[in-house]
């Protein structure tokens, strides 16, 4: 038996997962072996002292929590990253805070992608599919707001178009008398609340 493989049987052996014709397959060989016979004493005591660790205290104290973190070696990224947030708590709060809030809210803003067509002269516009259609010759007296979907402007608009997380294109006849706005509302909502909570941090 190759030494790696009984090192790999010897964790299943301690789990009381390893079947009987292994373990006497390992038995042997760690009774050949004087270099796997010490990694398993090793393995042994380590799972010894778990084993009664987690016997003894129900909940692993601070301070054993502490000792095991501190043992183990880190690199030096690692440990910058772990000064720097034991010493701006707030500021790495605030950080995780912003950025599940982002994730969470465009992921919200996708989920919605349902066409929404407000006017008050809708029966001049063509409807197709996600795209909303102002015909040449067509005339539409009022305000047009598209959200969700694609608007093309041939025609006449008396009024304002507004187009919501979708897009815009206006023709060489398209004639809008108002204004022309277009706005990506995951984007714009988002941006508001980090301006609107960054400026209240600064004013406490």
């Amino acid at each position: 038996m190759e030494c790696k493989l009984a090192v790999s049987m010897m964790h299943d052996y301690l789990d009381d997962d390893l079947p009987d014709l292994q373990q006497r397959e390992l038995k042997e060989h760690l009774l050949s072996c004087p270099d796997c016979r010490a990694t398993f004493k090793e393995l042994e005591q380590t799972d010894m002292l778990m084993f009664s660790l987690m016997h003894q205290t129900p909940v692993a104290s601070d301070d054993i929590v502490d000792r095991i973190m501190g043992a183990l070696p880190k690199s030096k990224k690692e440990r910058f990253m772990v000064t720097w947030i034991k010493r701006h708590p707030a500021l790495t709060a605030a950080s995780v805070f912003i950025v599940v809030m982002l994730m969470s809210f465009a992921s919200f803003w996708n989920q919605n992608t349902q066409l929404v067509v407000r006017g008050s002269d809708l029966d001049q516009v063509v409807i197709k599919g996600d795209t909303v259609i102002v015909p040449s010759g067509n005339i539409v007296s009022g305000d047009l707001t598209v959200e969700n979907g694609k608007t093309q402007v041939y025609g006449e608009v008396d009024g304002n178009v507004t187009v919501i997380d979708g897009s815009l294109y206006q023709a060489s006849t398209a004639h809008i008398s108002g204004q022309v706005k277009s706005i990506d509302q995951a984007v714009s909502w988002i941006w508001y609340k980090v301006t609107n909570m960054f400026s209240e941090v600064a004013y406490r």
